[in-house]
Order: C-alpha cells, then structure tokens, then sequence
C-alpha cells in the first residue's frame, strides 16, 4: 500500500533571526519568524509525511503552546516524525519540496538543503528533491514579507 501526503508552511520574514532552510543557514539579513526556528521547507515536509500516513500536522505533534520546542531545530522534529512513521510500519519513499522566496537566491543551499532532508529522513540524496522558486515580485513572497513552502511525500507500508 503507498500513499501519498502534502505539505504547506509560510512564515513572516523579521529582523534578529537566523534564516534556515532544510535545516541549513542560509546567509541573509532577515530569518523567519516562529515558535521554533521556523524552517518553512522542514515543515512543509513534516505535514507532507504526516498527511500521507493521516496522523494530523505538525501542530498536533509539537504545538506551538509547548515551550519544549521554543527555537527548536525544525530537523529535530522531522526525524522524530520519520521515527513515528517507522514506528506505524510506514517506509518513506521519496519527498518533492518547493521554496517560495524572492530573496536571498537559494540555489547555492538547495544541494545542501537536499542531504539534510535526506540524512534526517535516512534517505539518500537521489530520493529528496528541493527546488527553489520565485513569484516575479507577486505576492507577500514578492514583496519580501515571508518564504513558503510546499512539499509532497510517498510512503509505502513496510513488509
């Protein structure tokens, strides 16, 4: 049996944070806002996999009300979600992730972005696709104002 989940995050850029994308630093003025370090791209694949196994969101597993993931390593969350699928008999295939920012330029982190997904996932690089996009100035990506993320998973049940 395989199914497929999918996952969505956006977070407000603000001043006096770091910028972490898939769990890389990725140099920039601004970082994004949130309860833990806001890593829109970790949780959109975070809701992708839950989605795909219907066990809820990342809000139902780790909410922000709970000050044990204060400025939490969004990575940190993902392979405990992997460890929960794994738990449930569930084997994750592959994961397809997009990027929604205009600034900074994040091709030279996808790479990187890419084998951090894949080593929290226990997946090798060739089964973790990260590709970043622009909206040509549209939007509150246009302008600046926050980042996205969108992110599909299959998952197969483990013999």
């Amino acid at each position: 049996m395989m199914r497929v989940g999918i996952g969505f995050d956006v977070h407000p850029l603000t001043t006096g944070r770091r910028l972490v994308l898939g769990g890389v630093d990725v140099p920039f003025e601004k970082g994004l806002a949130g309860h833990s370090d806001g890593d829109v791209l970790t949780h959109a694949v975070v809701d992708a996999l839950l989605g795909a196994v219907a066990m809820g969101d990342i809000g139902t597993h780790f909410p922000s009300s709970d000050p044990r993931y204060r400025d939490v390593r969004s990575l940190l969350l993902l392979d405990r979600v992997a460890g929960m699928l794994r738990d449930k008999g569930w084997r994750i295939e592959n994961v397809d992730a997009t990027i929604i920012a205009e600034r900074p330029r994040l091709a030279p982190f996808v790479e990187a972005m890419r084998q951090s997904l894949g080593a929290a996932l226990t997946l090798p690089g060739d089964r973790v696709s990260v590709k970043a996009k622009t909206t040509d100035g549209l939007g509150y990506t246009g302008r600046g104002e926050g980042v996205a993320a969108y992110a599909v998973a299959l998952v197969e049940r483990a013999s």
